[in-house]
């Protein structure tokens, strides 16, 4: 049907051949249809593209960095450090306080130790035990430190009796030492 020829008669007598053409839509070359189905693909991928460009835009633009620091974030700023410098220079009074009471400790615990040793050291000299002195020393810390009540001493019962011996296999126990079988291994 595209090959439709119209032939006109003139006064000459010559026919001629015009094609058949729709002039409202010749100088598009395209419909919108047209255009969609061949390039739809590329015109939405360009407008997505359009649109975060723009939206990136906006985002850089509004941002505080770009803009110029006024006069009263200046004062904000200077007030932020100064409350700032304030708050770290209580901690490290804190700190300091704390470092002193813990070097008194220290000291504290390092004479303690000293007079320890000068207690042993005497008492060696004077001929007793380590043990002794060390029991000695203990009884008057406890003696010094807790107030004068007696805990009355209380008898106890000893867990098992004297002759008992776990490697001789009496004394009621259900273990008993058992020599290993004599012969080959039953290794495989």
């Amino acid at each position: 049907m595209d090959d439709v020829e119209i032939l006109d008669v003139d006064d000459e007598n010559s026919p001629r051949r015009f094609p058949l053409k729709n002039q409202d839509l010749s100088p598009l070359g395209l419909t919108a249809g047209e255009l969609l189905s061949q390039y739809g693909w590329h015109l939405l991928v360009a407008t997505v593209m359009v649109y975060l460009l723009i939206q990136h835009l906006r985002k850089r633009r509004s941002s505080p960095s770009t803009l110029p620091p006024t006069l009263q974030d200046a004062t904000l700023v200077a007030r932020r450090q100064e409350a700032m410098e304030a708050a770290r220079r209580r901690m490290q009074e804190e700190l300091d306080a704390k470092a002193d009471v813990f070097r008194e400790k220290q000291k504290q615990q390092e004479e303690e130790k000293r007079r320890q040793k000068i207690e042993i050291w005497e008492s060696m000299q004077q001929g007793k035990s380590f043990k002794e002195t060390t029991k000695l020393s203990q009884s008057t810390e406890e003696a010094s430190s807790s107030p004068s009540v007696l805990k009355p001493k209380t008898d106890k019962k000893p867990l098992r009796g004297a002759d008992y011996n776990p490697l001789n296999g009496q004394g009621g126990g259900s273990c008993s030492w058992r020599p290993g079988r004599r012969g080959p291994s039953s290794g495989g």
